[in-house]
């Protein structure tokens, strides 16, 4: 795992050796055991490295025989060592082990091409002075980054955005409709970035710069179709063996690695197939609170026990304003999952004894883990009823109760469940997952943002991907939809940061694309099967796993946000989101922020993810566009 990042200059004059060095500084967590660069007629590259396989020799940037070509790389390709044979039997000479030096030879061979070969997880740039080509890549599921900017005179990509404000040439301009999403999602999703002349490279693109031409591809899409058509039991034998294979591989590794465990279903499954596959006890961490609400450590230690592990745990007294500066510094833009805090502590703690760990990430987006999709399987059902019932009698009653003070209370789901209900198919997942709706942004929204907005639709992002899926029925166009963003651009974002701040890198099964491949191609209601989420995986694992593991309710990493704005964060808040440099800048009315503040104050509302997501995002505009020392 490591850290990336180069210039390119089209007017071919040669790169600044400072500038480099200094965006490859700020990327420095990300690979803190050695630094490389290299240096040609108009192209830089730097690396950052944590060495973790081929110890020794596997230094980047890194070359072919005659140096034609050059590569600098992030991830891990799992399966380098079967495409070894081939690529030596077509004359390749190999001076390491490593699985950088692979991909380089593939590239001879096969050109772009070589992505079709790789299994694994990667971000990588390659310079071919030959065909003066630059070709950067992003793996399929999006699990390692990628941004880029193209000036009037250079292109430049680095692993993250902060490494690209080291140039001077690269403006430090807000994206207004990146911000807009950002609100409406609390995440920012590809391509957009929060800078203006910042871009996000997708998963399963790459981008060629070729002779003063750059043009972006797209080399892999989620196959739903065709349908398996195997019986169940065999089907859960595939996906049985799908499982040990993907975590075998990802057991590839010269450093210590451990796993990440919470007792839910699809960490515990990760744990107990590695367990099967050492010699040795697995090394878990678990990170919990002192309030019971938040708090998954016994079925962690539950699981723990069962697979005999090497346990770890971590109680979290989070001092939110003491880790957020250096999180909105990490994260490069506002991002406002705080889920990040616990996901910063737990990878904290592992890296305390080992470099590498696995984790259970994307087994709800692949196999319908979350309520959501039984809410959208009622909501067909419930399109049953005659209009004159759901539009004249439902409607009209749920809208005359109060809400109640607490967010996830039976009425204002049911208001939510109502209002999504009269909306388009398509539709219903922004509306659902929108934490500030249309109708809210209206209140809140100064008249110069609404106007800089306007042009710009939150919602028709998630809502077109939803219509041009090639997935046959609901279930597997909702799952499209956050396979392609919710997971990759909140989920995988989260992880990636949270982990390579520590120097941490974190490997899932569950993102294995065969295993992706394979999951998209199951019936839908073997997903979910009447109102059980996650039907076959269950069946699945039941071989493993105890019905307490398996049937046990959700809860995730969940942050106590609500109680610490009402408390000991109260003051915090009102200090900076009624600053009169927040009010200033023309985004939010003064008189809306009051209100929203005073009514989670009152618990009339809980604003908890609205006000998260405003303090995020203020403090990331001092930090990175007014260059401020927010610490």
């Amino acid at each position: 795992m490591c850290g990336i990042c180069g210039k390119l200059n089209f007017t071919k004059e040669p790169i600044e050796r400072e500038l480099l060095q200094k965006m490859n500084k700020t990327i420095t967590h990300r690979g803190p055991d050695d630094e490389g660069y290299y240096f040609g007629e108009q192209v830089g590259l730097a690396h950052r490295r944590l060495s973790i396989v081929d110890l020794s020799s596997g230094v980047q940037p890194m070359s072919n025989e005659d140096e034609s070509i050059w590569i600098v790389f992030n991830g891990e390709i799992y399966n380098h060592e079967e495409l070894r044979p081939d690529l030596e039997k077509r004359g390749h000479f190999f001076r390491s082990k490593s699985d950088t030096e692979v991909i380089v030879h593939l590239y001879e061979e096969w050109g772009v091409d070589c992505l079709e070969k790789l299994r694994g997880m990667f971000a990588f740039a390659i310079w071919d002075s030959k065909r003066e080509r630059l070709f950067l890549a992003r793996d399929r599921m999006g699990q390692k980054p990628l941004v880029y900017t193209q000036t009037k005179n250079s292109l430049l990509f680095a692993s993250e955005a902060k490494a690209l404000l080291e140039d001077p040439g690269v403006v430090r301009k807000v994206d207004d409709e990146a911000i807009h999403s950002y609100l409406t999602y609390l995440y920012i999703p590809a391509p957009k970035t929060a800078f203006a002349s910042v871009s996000k490279l997708p998963p399963a693109h790459y981008l060629l710069w070729e002779k003063g031409k750059t043009s972006l591809h797209r080399y892999w899409k989620i196959p739903f179709l065709p349908k398996n058509q195997g019986s169940e039991e065999e089907i859960q034998e595939q996906l049985w063996e799908l499982l040990r294979e993907s975590t075998r591989l990802r057991l590839m590794s010269d450093v210590p690695l451990g796993a990440f465990l919470s007792g839910g279903i699809d960490s515990s499954a990760v744990v107990g197939i590695m367990s099967e596959l050492v010699d040795q006890p697995v090394k878990t961490f678990s990170i919990g609170y002192k309030n019971d609400t938040f708090n998954e450590l016994p079925y962690a230690r539950e699981v723990a026990k069962m697979f005999a592990t090497d346990h770890t745990e971590f109680i979290v007294e989070p001092k939110a304003m003491e880790i957020l500066p250096k999180l909105i510094w990490h994260y490069s833009e506002p991002f406002a999952d705080a889920s990040s805090i616990p996901t910063y502590y737990v990878s904290k703690m592992a890296r305390e004894f080992v470099t590498v760990a696995l984790s259970g990430d994307a087994g709800d987006e692949n196999f319908a883990g979350y309520d959501r999709y039984v809410t959208s399987k009622l909501v067909e059902l419930y399109q049953f009823l005659p209009a004159t019932i759901r539009n004249q009698v439902i409607t009209r009653l749920v809208q005359l109760i109060p809400n109640w003070s607490f967010r996830q209370n039976i009425i204002s789901q049911l208001k939510v469940f109502i209002k999504g209900a009269s909306l388009p198919q398509e539709q219903r997942f922004a509306h659902r997952n929108s934490v500030f709706t249309s109708e809210f942004k209206e209140q809140l929204y100064t008249q110069k943002m609404k106007s800089q907005s306007e042009k710009w639709d939150p919602a028709e992002v998630m809502a077109s991907t939803f219509r041009n899926s090639k997935a046959d029925n609901l279930l597997d166009k909702l799952l499209d939809v956050d396979l392609q963003y919710y997971l990759t651009d909140d989920i995988l974002v989260k992880v990636d940061i949270a982990s390579m701040a520590n120097s941490l890198e974190v490997r899932s099964p569950f993102l294995d694309h065969r295993l992706v491949e394979f999951a998209a191609q199951l019936p839908p209601q073997l997903k979910l099967k009447g109102l059980c989420k996650k039907y076959i995986l269950k069946k699945t694992l039941a071989r493993i796993l105890p019905k307490e593991i398996l049937h046990r309710k959700k809860m995730g990493f969940q942050v106590p946000t609500s109680h610490w704005f009402r408390n000991e964060l109260k003051d915090y808040i009102y200090q900076v989101l009624l600053d009169p440099k927040t009010t200033s800048r023309g985004y939010f009315k003064k008189a809306a922020l009051e209100k929203l503040l005073q009514e989670h104050s009152a618990q009339t509302q809980n604003h908890d993810l609205r006000i998260w997501a405003l303090l995020n995002f203020e403090l990331w505009h001092r930090m990175f566009i007014d260059q401020e020392d927010i610490a």
